[in-house]
């Protein structure tokens, strides 16, 4: 049973890391032409950073127990110059830099955040129905 338990957790760290993913996209696609920000510059695009969640069993060794959100970091490529001499924005030459958002990967990606999200929730689902499934076989 302690398996099926597992199984549960490896999912729900998968889904939570999926849901956080999708605020960051979000965050993206909702600030693709913010042109000045606090820190002055245009909008940097932000790319979340998994790594696998190992746990430690009673002999040392390493079980594997989900994902884990390590960190955001900034997407460190060109911002966007666009032409536009009229822009309150603009540089010297009439050149704005925009966010390196680029909204069709925003896209894509959030389609790939969702399906994996929609993958773990049928996980959860499968290994409750098993989960019945053996409490059945007792009675």
């Amino acid at each position: 049973m302690d398996g099926l338990f597992k199984v549960f957790d490896i999912a729900a760290s998968g889904m939570t890391a999926e849901r956080f993913r999708l605020n960051v996209i979000s965050q993206n696609l909702a600030n693709s032409d913010t042109t000045r920000t606090e820190d002055g510059g245009p909008y940097r695009r932000k790319v979340v950073m998994f790594q696998e969640a190992l746990n430690k069993n009673l002999g040392g060794k390493s079980d594997f127990a989900g994902v884990k959100i390590i960190s955001i970091q900034d997407d460190l490529s060109p911002f966007r110059q666009v032409y536009d001499p009229t822009h309150p924005d603009s540089n010297e030459e009439g050149y704005v830099e925009y966010p390196n958002v680029n909204v069709l990967r925003e896209m894509v990606d959030m389609i790939s955040a969702q399906r994996a999200y929609e993958m773990n929730s049928a996980v959860v689902s499968s290994a409750k129905s098993m989960y019945n499934a053996a409490l059945g076989i007792g009675r």
